[in-house]
């Protein structure tokens, strides 16, 4: 108790600190911003960009944005931010802050933060460590099911009795859930998915699940093979008919998940239910744009997977309802300049300049066409990392949408929470490449 006491403390002794002093010092504006393959001055951005300099970000000016976290160690930083409205109303925001897992090979390097507004995002209370274990985490996928007021904590499991770095599977552990009955704020042990035919399934999860009109729970995971040059991904889904009870893998046991053939990669899958038995799935891969498939029967069988007009480089997909439940909006960097791909790389500058940019684009018709992307941000902070994998990372967002507004959580250069509000009857305002381009 006294432990968890003094965490929490000097946790918010460096939350207030980050606020108040806003980007780091180390971070500078930087003097032009790459757009879409042209370099514009910071000083004269077209078609109404305006850098947010306290933010390091450049957007519009119905986008609200605010600095709520910044990493404990600079070089350490912060992964995947992921949140929800709690059954009670609250904003529940959780992240790991720390080393990332994968490099770590059991050693201690990380801890799962929360952060809390009670008052729909105006204000957050400092981050405090949620699960005091003794290993790391790598996201959470937050999920309530249908009527319950019970909040679950899916994810990455790198357990260290459970999971063995060695051979180029540094990334592939146990998937397992926690749940909370108390809106978040304590939560049960872990419990690991054992799937009915692939009871030792290793892989890793940090993309949003679903549920079907069913009931039936549908979580993405894939595993790697970094023995491989280049690496190796494979997709599965996790499907649970008994809420959890019992999993089965799909398309079937390792290693004959699904893949883009000519890459050998597909990874970071994120279901989405339709309506009725329709389920729809959005994967990452290295060809250049989005894939996607579909099911008709409550995600127990899939059609091939397919490449959506969704330009995208190796990066997560970042799909969400709006609040008519039916619109879906699917964020993207509508950039991709690896055509030589040789597998993900850090240091890869042009592979990492293209998450730099974030465009979004919707769909009426469950995903079968999108409308024309629309920009909503780019990073607007000069490199001062060794690596490009922290200068221009603006990917792996979470967004939820209540009662209007838009909530966007990014992880800005893997170091810095950034939280960003804007109205849904605002959409129709970001300019498309046209637009923007053509603006004087």
């Amino acid at each position: 108790m006294r432990k968890k006491l003094l965490q929490a403390i000097l946790l918010m002794i460096c939350s207030n600190t980050v606020v108040a002093q806003a980007i780091d010092t180390t971070d500078r504006i930087a003097d032009t911003i790459n757009i879409q393959d042209k370099n514009y001055s910071t000083k004269k951005l077209p078609g109404g960009l305006q850098v947010k300099e306290d933010i390091g970000i450049a957007s519009f000016p119905w986008v609200n944005a605010k600095l709520i976290h910044q990493a404990r160690n600079r070089m350490g930083g912060l992964y995947e931010t992921r949140a929800t409205v709690t059954p009670k109303g609250d904003y529940l925001l959780m992240f790991p802050d720390g080393g990332h897992y994968g490099p770590a090979k059991g050693k201690k390097v990380n801890d799962m933060l929360s952060m809390r507004s009670r008052d729909k995002g105006k204000t957050w209370e400092p981050a405090v460590i949620a699960f005091d274990i003794d290993y790391n985490q790598h996201g959470f996928i937050p999920f309530i099911p249908k009527g319950s007021s019970r909040i679950y904590a899916f994810g990455t499991q790198p357990i260290v009795t459970l999971y063995n770095p060695e051979n180029g599977l540094q990334e592939n552990s146990p998937i397992g859930f926690r749940y909370s009955d108390d809106d978040g704020f304590h939560w049960s042990e872990v419990r690991i998915i054992q799937p009915k035919n692939d009871s030792g399934f290793r892989g890793m999860s940090v993309m949003r699940m679903t549920e079907t009109d069913k009931g039936t729970w549908i979580l993405g995971s894939h595993e790697g093979d970094w023995s491989y040059k280049p690496l190796i991904t494979r997709q599965y889904l996790l499907r649970s008919t008994d809420q959890g009870k019992s999993w089965e893998l799909l398309p079937g046991r390792r290693h004959g998940g699904w893949h883009a053939k000519g890459f050998g990669r597909m990874d970071e899958g994120r279901p989405l239910a339709l309506q009725g038995d329709s389920v729809f799935l959005m994967t990452r891969t290295p060809e250049g744009h989005f894939w996607s498939a579909y099911s008709g029967d409550d995600g127990k069988t899939w059609s091939e997977l397919k490449p959506t007009p969704l330009v995208q480089p190796d990066a997560p997909p970042m799909l969400y309802k709006l609040s008519d439940n039916k619109t879906l909006i699917a964020f993207h960097h509508n950039r991709h300049h690896d055509l030589n791909y040789t597998g993900l790389s850090g240091t890869k500058r042009e592979i990492m300049m293209d998450r730099s940019e974030l465009w979004f684009s919707l769909s009426y018709d469950n995903g079968h066409s999108w409308t024309e992307p629309q920009l909503f941000l780019l990073n607007a902070l000069a490199e001062s990392y060794p690596s490009h994998f922290r200068n221009y990372q603006c990917s792996y967002i979470d967004a939820f949408v209540d009662q209007g507004q838009i909530h966007i959580f990014m992880p800005h250069r893997w170091q810095r929470v950034v939280y960003f509000t804007v109205k849904e009857s605002d959409l129709k305002k970001f300019p498309t490449k046209k637009t923007l381009l053509s603006a004087k």
